[in-house]
């Protein structure tokens, strides 16, 4: 295998080293500051005179209550804090069982060691029928597997919304297009009070809930359904957020509503915003109703469409991406879109038996997106450039419900419900050109594409999970049938004129034979005409039906077997017809049958294994082992042609999660898998969307069979917030469905999958965050470093490519915690990346991106904020052309008004520098392209602000009830 020139090598070294030296030695720096105090002290009991262990210990600003800091108590009792500045605190101690102890203490300058009073917690003890105690709260604490947050030790600016309250939170960070990562990994599900909101769209919930209403924020593993009620882990989980309500705020009316309009000169589509939230809770009913408008890229809600089109611009294939304009912050769009959307979420526990959680929504988008690309293919004896544009739009209306049925049967029985369904219909349209040539300049073909489709889909999914225990403490039993049913079908119409330097060879490139009429244009040049009309339709009756279940049985306090087994049956049918235009009688009537078939694929497996689990204090493992038989029937029903292949596999698994402390946790989790093929993997049939890159499918391939290691490390240390996350994955998938793609002599290619083995992958990713305190000023600062290789092979002219690839980012983010005036937040990476290809290591390619953010609030005098962002791209490559840089400056200025600062009233400049644009980079075993969009330019907004806040007293707590698979309030295992 070639690897990367030496041209490359000792930059790439040098550039790990001092990206390394950077993190550990911040990491360093950060966690030995110079020139602090210490404070130290003891708690006991006040009449056994014992000391208490693992009390909660935290330090506060004396003037205002705000936290410094925090840690629990050792074997003795003993608690210290470190580096304090000089000034006035209070000392305040919790434990269970006892009442809250606090006391004042002074830092004085040049006094390294301040020793407090011995604390004594006085036994608290109730013979009342009903006591009410109100103490203060430590602002982290981690209760059996979830680490919760007191949302009121992070203060957050007025009116601030939830997504803001997470980018307080020591590990989490909020990219600018809402994504939350915790630790590292991508938060999945955001649930409410132990609920769904609004499905399982995180950001509806983030955007769209007021941060003043939460208690509490929990961060967990979420396990699936069945393994939280069998205790046995099946080592599948989701980074979860389960956001708790105040209490005085489970009863009342809020939202948020926004109205604004201004002006573009750049183009005529002047910009405009509306939004409306508005939420009424009574204790345990919520009900929730938002709606939404606007033309300026934001989506507070995650978008869904049926993908007509995607393959009118060519490439595909495996690859990674670099760039994309948003920086730490995240990626500028690359395209303009108006949306708008509006639903309504509702809970409701009917008596004591019945839990009900549904959710609406209806949504439609509108994406417009020009964009121009240039991409340097890789083959064995020469490569060739391809330059083009592309101008499309896509519009897309989608209905979505989800439903969430849970029944208590008996104290023993629960029966849970789950449907969601999904009907959309879309509009998409592109018109493109593009040019190929030789590396010096010799031209090889040119193309001009018109193509447009309309479609409608309709996604459904039904999940029946019936859980019983048994009197046997740990015998337990479930069952769960799966259903998942797709329909989609689009019409397409594809125009294309095609011209080539010299007559394609036949065989690569489908051109020849997938197109008419053919003319001469002079010169040895000759051009080809496609004018198309393509009905597709992929549907199941049923797509999927799967039937799991599971029985465990104590072997003794430590030990517990459990038996499980499935069964899957996947259907899919693919019917596409394509006619060509007769100027005889100006119809689409001319079947083609080089490109029309009708396909059927059947998946059909039985999976049975067995898994031992044992649990000891510090320890817990599991260990199975599953035997797997699969089939899989594919039936050309067009060719009245159909096979059938088996397979049998063992699939082992082990999962080892190692607790050295409370707070500091080894995992370790090895999975192997098999993917089947997607149906237009299988269909022998080609696709000529685009004109000179024919797909075609093979009906041969083999499922994926891959192996999957993962390592994760977490420790957090409570006294002093720091937070370290790293994990390491590996995999090495055998029967690899990747490319093979075969050029002819003018450029034109044919891209067919095909199976190899040998395809590696490792990722690691190092987190590190920690609070930063100067004087009075408190900030999060998390680093984070993220390393990606891979390792793969396709064919090119049926010609093996063995291919590598790295890419090293290194970001650091510095977030402030607010204070009466002051909010912000600094941010930073860099990220480098390079290509190898043993076919042409000429090609091998190199380039580094860099990303710097600033974002700014600040009240000004007379209620006046000021509020500004500015993110700065670089991005560097080996020519000169890919060199590129731009800063993104937004500006807005707000007055707040009325008693509370509801309203404001806001004027803000996007993009003052008129300078934004879209770059993104994706390199793949054959070929490194950059794809530069049109985007958002400057514009001007004046738009008003207001939120509603009625709540009233008269919650309780036995009013309100969290469902199963929340977290209780103690923060502990979900239960059934």
């Amino acid at each position: 295998m070639n690897t990367v020139p030496n041209v490359i090598t000792p930059y790439y070294v040098r550039l790990v080293l001092v990206l390394g030296i950077i993190h550990c030695g911040l990491s360093s720096s950060i966690a030995q500051p110079r020139g602090g105090a210490q404070i130290r002290g003891v708690v006991v009991d006040s009449i056994t005179r014992q000391p208490l262990m693992e009390a909660s210990v935290t330090l506060l600003l004396a003037r205002d209550s705000s936290l410094v800091t925090y840690g629990i108590t050792n074997g003795s009792g003993e608690f210290m804090f470190r580096n304090v500045v000089a000034g006035r605190y209070r000392v305040l101690v919790t434990y269970v069982g006892y009442r809250n102890g606090a006391m004042r203490v002074s830092v004085v300058p040049n006094v390294p060691v301040t020793e407090t009073d011995t604390l004594r917690l006085l036994p608290q003890t109730a013979t009342l029928n009903e006591v009410v105690v109100q103490a203060e709260r430590a602002p982290v604490a981690i209760k059996g597997d979830t680490l919760e947050f007191n949302a009121g030790s992070f203060k957050t600016r007025p009116n601030a919304q939830v997504e803001d309250l997470l980018k307080k939170l020591p590990g989490i960070e909020v990219s600018r297009d809402g994504t939350i990562k915790a630790q590292g990994q991508e938060v999945k599900k955001v649930y409410l009070d132990g609920k769904p909101f609004f499905g399982d769209d995180p950001k509806v919930a983030t955007r769209n809930l007021p941060a003043d209403i939460i208690d509490k924020v929990q961060l967990y593993d979420r396990q699936s359904d069945q393994s939280q009620f069998s205790g046995v882990d099946d080592g599948d989980r989701e980074k979860t957020i389960n956001l708790t309500t105040k209490r005085d705020k489970r009863k009342g009316t809020f939202g948020q509503q926004s109205l604004g309009y201004g002006h573009n000169p750049n183009d005529g589509q002047n910009p405009y915003l509306a939004r409306a939230n508005i939420n009424h809770f009574n204790n345990g009913m919520q009900l929730s109703v938002i709606g939404l408008a606007n033309n300026l890229n934001r989506q507070d809600f995650t978008g869904q469409d049926l993908g007509l089109g995607n393959n009118a611009g060519g490439g595909g294939g495996r690859g990674m991406t670099g760039g994309g304009g948003g920086g730490q912050g995240g990626a500028t769009p690359s395209n303009i879109t108006r949306s708008w959307g509006g639903g309504a979420n509702y809970h409701n526990a009917w008596g004591k038996k019945i839990e009900v959680a549904g959710s609406y929504f209806l949504n439609n988008t509108d994406v417009l997106t020009d964009q121009q690309t240039l991409r340097r293919n890789v083959l064995a004896d020469t490569s060739f450039v391809t330059a083009g544009q592309n101008s499309s739009r896509n519009q897309n209306t989608s209905n979505r419900a989800n439903l969430r049925f849970d029944y208590k049967l008996d104290s023993l029985t629960t029966l849970r419900v789950t449907p969601s369904l999904n009907w959309q219909h879309s509009q998409f349209g592109s018109s493109s050109i593009s040019r190929t040539t030789t590396n010096a300049g010799n031209p090889l073909n040119s193309s001009t594409t018109d193509y447009s489709s309309k479609g409608t889909g309709f996604t459904g999914s039904n999940n029946a999970l019936l859980l019983r225990k048994f009197k046997r403490k740990g015998r337990t039993f479930s069952v769960n049938w799966a259903i998942n049913l797709n329909d989609q079908q689009s019409e397409g119409l594809n125009r294309s004129l095609n011209t080539y330097a010299t007559a394609p060879t036949r065989g690569a490139g489908g051109a020849d034979t997938l197109s008419r009429p053919t003319s001469s244009t002079g010169a040895g040049a000759l051009s080809r005409a496609i004018n198309q009309l393509n009905n597709q339709r992929t549907y199941a009756n049923a797509n999927t039906n799967t039937i799991t279940a599971a029985y465990t049985e104590p072997l003794s306090l430590r030990n517990t077997l459990e038996f499980h087994y499935s069964t899957a049956l996947t259907r899919n049918t693919s019917d596409r017809q394509v006619t060509d235009y007769n100027e005889t009688t100006s119809q689409y009537d001319r079947r083609n049958p080089s490109l029309s078939n009708q396909f059927l694929t059947t998946f059909l497996t039985n999976r049975g294994g067995i898994t031992l689990q044992t649990r000891r204090l510090k320890y817990n493992y599991s260990v199975g082992l599953d035997a797997q038989q699969s089939g899989l029937r594919v039936d050309n029903q067009t060719r009245d042609t159909s096979f059938t292949r088996q397979f049998t596999n063992l699939l082992p698994n082990a999962l080892l999660t190692y607790n050295f402390a409370r707070s500091r946790t080894l995992r370790l989790n090895y999975r192997t898998r098999l993917n089947a093929p997607s149906v237009s993997q299988l269909q022998p049939v080609p696709d000529n969307t685009n004109p000179l890159n024919i797909r075609l499918g093979n009906p041969t391939l083999r499922p994926e069979y891959s192996h999957n290691l993962t390592l994760t490390y977490n420790n957090f240390q409570q006294g002093t917030f720091r937070s370290l996350f790293a994990l390491i994955t590996a995999s090495r998938t055998d029967n690899k469905i990747v490319n093979a793609t075969t050029f002819n002599n003018v450029g034109s290619q044919t891209t067919k999958p095909v199976n190899v083995d040998g395809y590696y992958t490792l990722t690691g990713y190092l987190a590190h965050g920690r609070p930063v305190t100067v004087g009075s000023l408190k900030a999060n600062l998390n680093l984070n470093t993220n390393l990606t290789y891979n390792r793969g092979q396709s064919f090119v002219n049926n010609q093996q490519n063995r291919s590598q690839s790295y890419l090293l980012s290194q970001g650091v983010s510095l977030n402030s915690n607010f204070t009466d005036k002051l909010e912000f937040s600094l941010g930073g990476n860099m990220s480098y990346q390079t290509a190898s290809y043993s076919l042409q290591p000429q090609q091998n390619t190199e380039f580094v991106n860099r990303a710097f953010t600033a974002d700014l609030y600040y009240q000004l005098p007379f209620r006046f904020v000021l509020t500004t962002d500015v993110s700065y791209n670089n991005y560097g490559g080996k020519s000169a052309g890919l060199n590129q840089n731009y800063t993104l400056l937004n500006v807005a200025l707000a007055r707040q008004f009325f008693k509370q600062r509801q309203g404001e009233l806001k004027f803000q400049v996007y993009d003052a520098l008129n300078q934004n644009r879209s770059i993104v980079r994706t390199v793949t075993d054959t070929y490194v392209e950059e794809v530069r969009s049109r985007v958002l330019n400057r514009y001007f907004l004046l738009s008003f602000t207001y939120n509603l806040r009625n709540f009233s007293a008269g919650a309780t707590q036995s009013q309100f009830r969290p469902m199963n698979d929340g977290r209780s309030n103690r923060g502990g295992r979900q239960r059934f």
